[in-house]
């Protein structure tokens, strides 16, 4: 590929020595220009319509659809003169596999300054991504359940604070589970936990945010609800899983749930604090229940 002096010199504030990007330059539309041969390397599939007998290709062609729109308005700002950074999106191979790149673009200005077209370096990240999903999943997803765990809770209820949402906190402990795995084995116990984890995932609502917390601890953020409405919500929970005889292991048996509702206050420490209390009364009381928070009464002087 052939570049004047003012694409060499926008291209060489852009790359880095690589033999695997690929370099692209567009017309302001943004049909493709030129490419280098990694373009086919990478498997990118070809499209594109055909012009004179040969197929115009454009940037977009090699975009999945949900991502054409942010790809189109970067393409849109590079033309008007902003340093695009680097963008990670989804591309279609020829295969049709979904890959992710990120591409960087820069304006092609005449000596006018009006712009003729972009230059981008697009550069494959699927294994930079795929490390860095697993690096997530393992710092804050709870390898049996599946669910977060206490570090992604402790994250998105700070988030939900900081951000003024409304909602309530529930705390759920699976009752007598220590007996169970002694009496039964750690395998069964690992059972247990998954059962009740599925349950909760069938039970509650999509935007609720369920994590695994501790042994058999569970806890839920419920956005956007009202005490009484969380109330109804998880007093369902409580009752169902003591109404089916779960079939764990080799053995039919009861399983049951204790519960606690606290509405999320201003501080970390205190929503969880209303939450904990509440749940030791419900233990204290016997049991597969749930218990509400106790309102705070002010003194009167």
């Amino acid at each position: 590929m052939n570049f004047t002096f003012q694409e060499s010199s926008v291209l060489y504030g852009m790359l880095a020595e690589s033999t695997t990007d690929i370099i692209l330059k567009t017309d302001p539309k943004g049909f493709i220009v030129h490419a280098t041969s990694a373009i086919a390397e990478l498997g990118l599939r070809e499209a594109g319509r055909e012009v004179g007998g040969l197929v115009e290709q454009h940037l977009l062609d090699l975009v999945s659809p949900e991502a054409k729109q942010q790809i189109s308005r970067a393409h849109a700002r590079a033309l008007a003169g902003e340093d695009v950074d680097w963008v990670e999106f989804p591309a279609i191979t020829r295969d049709n596999r979904k890959r992710w790149f990120e591409i960087r673009l820069r304006a092609l200005l005449r000596h006018d300054g009006a712009p003729y077209g972009v230059l981008a370096v697009l550069r494959n990240v699927d294994e930079l991504r795929s490390l860095s999903e697993r690096l997530f999943t393992a710092t804050y997803t709870d390898p049996l359940t599946g669910l977060t765990n206490r570090t992604a809770f402790i994250s998105m209820l700070e988030h939900m604070l900081e951000a003024g949402m409304d909602g309530c906190l529930a705390l759920f402990s699976i009752d007598f589970f220590r007996t169970i795995n002694m009496q039964y084995g750690q395998a069964v116990g690992d059972e247990v936990l998954t059962v009740f984890s599925d349950l909760l995932r069938e039970m509650l609502r999509t935007d609720d945010i369920i994590s695994r917390i501790g042994s058999e601890r569970f806890a839920v953020i419920l956005p956007r609800v009202t005490p009484v409405e969380a109330e109804g919500i998880c007093r369902r929970v409580v009752t169902t899983l003591a109404e089916l005889k779960q079939k764990v292991g080799s053995s039919h048996f009861e399983m049951t749930a204790s519960a606690s509702v606290a509405r999320i206050g201003t501080s970390l420490d205190s929503t969880i604090e209303r939450a904990e209390m509440a749940l030791f009364v419900a233990k204290a009381k016997g049991r597969n229940r749930l218990e509400m928070e106790k309102p705070v009464r002010l003194a009167v002087g």
